[in-house]
């Protein structure tokens, strides 16, 4: 199996057997739900898959979808960084050979951690090690704690390797990485700071879709985008690189609701500097670097129009000491 090659939405045990067959490899694992792929995570992933070099083992991540949390506290269930196709893609990146995506049900939650061990990590998954974080919870209840796997592991034939939490300093405090904290900051606009925690910028893909036409006529050309993910940055005007038909394009993006022309659906519409095509479809990823400021009601169109070239004018001075990442 070529390293990176993810085997995508493998949904049940019986399903990894049947596609890896009797004589397939141990594995270097790892157990998480990884919203969002972020430094903490890449940093389990690094250890996971240099496990699995030295040792000629499948490296492997065992996750869930739907998330936990949606299933058995729905009212508390946090919204997604990313979809599941996007973080199998992430996951690949970061050179994983395989994942098994498991239907989390109510069925599978009521599993002892004994249960859960001997069958996904011992039976399926043939674990050689185990790696995880400090506060990895696991079985019904969350019941099992590092200190249970490892006794676990000592019976069934896998180690467990910790993999202590990575920090990042933000103003002079130091606050753990984690996926609870990157959406706090989108939510707040604070884009800078959900970069410093993902790696990288936080990105909305998904499709383009024809919009109202009223930005085309009185204010600037414009791409609206279409996106299945959950957590959305804080309504207003940020400084973007957008990429469409393979290319990267410097842009101005507005998350709103288009109060100017009394909207009342949200809107996620991209203008690209030195683009003229007039694309009504195909597959569009925003990535967002530096919010300019809050949405608001003008008295006019042609009072937006101005303030949107001030935006366009402000994010080309962001370009100017930021370059475009590719």
């Amino acid at each position: 199996m070529a390293p990176g090659k993810i085997l995508v939405k493998l949904w049940s045990p019986d399903e990894w057997v049947e596609r890896l067959g009797p004589a397939r490899k141990p594995t270097a694992l790892t157990i998480g739900n990884f919203d969002g792929v972020h430094i903490g995570h890449l940093e389990i992933l690094k250890r996971v898959v240099a496990n699995a070099h030295m040792s000629d083992r499948m490296s492997a991540v065992l996750t869930f979808y739907p998330h936990p949390a949606q299933v058995l506290r729905p009212a508390e269930a946090p919204s997604l960084l990313e979809t599941l196709d996007q973080r199998l893609d992430r996951l690949q990146q970061a050179g994983i050979d395989a994942a098994l995506v498991v239907r989390f049900n109510r069925e599978l939650a009521s599993l002892s951690p004994q249960d859960f061990a001997e069958t996904f990590l011992a039976q399926t998954m043939r674990a050689a090690v185990v790696f995880v974080g400090e506060n990895f919870r696991f079985g019904h209840k969350q019941a099992g704690d590092v200190k249970l796997l490892a006794e676990l592991g000592t019976r069934l034939g896998f180690s467990v390797e910790i993999v202590p939490p990575v920090y990042q300093e933000d103003r002079g405090k130091k606050e753990i990485v984690s996926s609870s904290a990157i959406r706090v900051a989108i939510r707040e606009g604070r884009m800078e700071d959900a970069a410093r925690l993902l790696g990288r910028p936080f990105t909305l893909a998904g499709e383009i879709r024809t919009g109202t036409g009223i930005g085309r006529k009185v204010v600037v050309p414009t791409l609206n985008l279409s996106t299945e993910q959950e957590t959305l940055p804080k309504l207003g005007v940020y400084a973007t690189e957008t990429t469409v038909s393979g290319a990267n394009y410097p842009s101005v993006t507005n998350v709103g609701m288009r109060p100017t022309f009394d909207g009342v659906k949200l809107a996620i519409e991209t203008h690209l500097f030195n683009f003229s095509e007039n694309l009504t479809n195909g597959p569009m990823t925003i990535h967002f670097l530096s919010r300019i400021r809050d949405e608001r009601k003008f008295s006019s169109p042609e009072e937006l129009k101005q303030q949107i070239l001030r935006d366009i004018e402000t994010a080309k001075q962001y370009f100017q000491t930021h370059p475009l990442r590719t």
